[in-house]
């Protein structure tokens, strides 16, 4: 449950979420694609109230990244990049060889090209998951909303997700939101942080305010050194144990 959760996300902005199991990050994304109505408050999507907005007209705009996806039905790869053309369709709902290009450049932007014929039920973890980013890509979104994009990824293609993330975002203007529970990664890409602890914002701002010992502490319960990346000047966070401070600390 989310209580009192109130902020923006401007235009071409790439906002990280972070905080603990069982949080609201899930949640949260659910509430800003109108998937669940908030029982007080109002999300806006350009100004606009987003209940008052048509699943097909936000959809135009918005594309979310599930952390899986359920099928009844088996569909190659290429067939689930395409359902991201759905909003884009006519009245007949048929792709057009525009639409497959589209699918094909949102595949080998995703590195799932070659995957293209293959049923996608028989992927692995980390394949499905390129597979989904590649048909939100398709879907062409100004915002997009991943939920635990890198999952199931090795750390090759988790910096290649985000790097391929950042890129769109700032050539592009994609508005990124992205739930991580990978604190080190939202620290490194994302404009702004956004830190939940029991449903509740706990902090928000640019990484050096949020990523910090007594935040993480605080929210998370462990203790952890947090200091400056010599690459990137940015927070890096050790836990406590491995830092050489004797172990985390019990929770409060």
């Amino acid at each position: 449950m989310l209580t009192d959760v109130a902020f923006a996300v401007a235009a071409g902005a790439f906002l990280g979420i972070i905080g603990p199991n069982g949080s609201g990050k899930t949640t949260l994304l659910k509430v800003m694609n109108g998937l669940l109505r908030p029982q007080a408050g109002a999300v806006r999507l350009n100004g606009r109230p987003l209940a008052g907005m048509r699943r097909r007209e936000v959809a135009r705009v918005m594309a979310v990244v599930p952390q899986d996806a359920a099928l009844l039905f088996t569909f190659t790869v290429e067939e689930m990049v395409l359902m991201g053309r759905s909003p884009h369709l006519g009245r007949f709902g048929f792709e057009g060889m525009g639409d497959f290009r589209i699918a094909r450049a949102a595949m080998d932007r995703t590195g799932v090209l070659a995957l293209a014929h293959r049923p996608y039920d028989t992927l692995s973890g980390g394949e499905k998951q390129r597979v989904l980013i590649a048909r939100a890509l398709a879907q062409e979104p100004r915002i997009l909303l991943l939920d635990e994009p890198t999952a199931y990824l090795d750390i090759r293609h988790q910096a290649g997700i985000f790097d391929l993330m950042k890129d769109l975002n700032r050539r592009q203007g994609l508005t990124v939101v992205a739930v991580t529970h990978d604190i080190n990664l939202a620290a490194l890409y994302s404009d702004e942080v956004l830190l939940l602890a029991d449903g509740r914002v706990f902090g928000a701002g640019p990484p050096e305010a949020v990523v910090t010992a007594e935040n993480i502490r605080g929210a998370y319960g462990i203790g952890v050194l947090v200091d400056s990346h010599p690459a990137t000047g940015l927070p890096r966070v050790t836990p406590a144990g491995y830092a050489g401070g004797g172990g985390p600390d019990p929770a409060p």
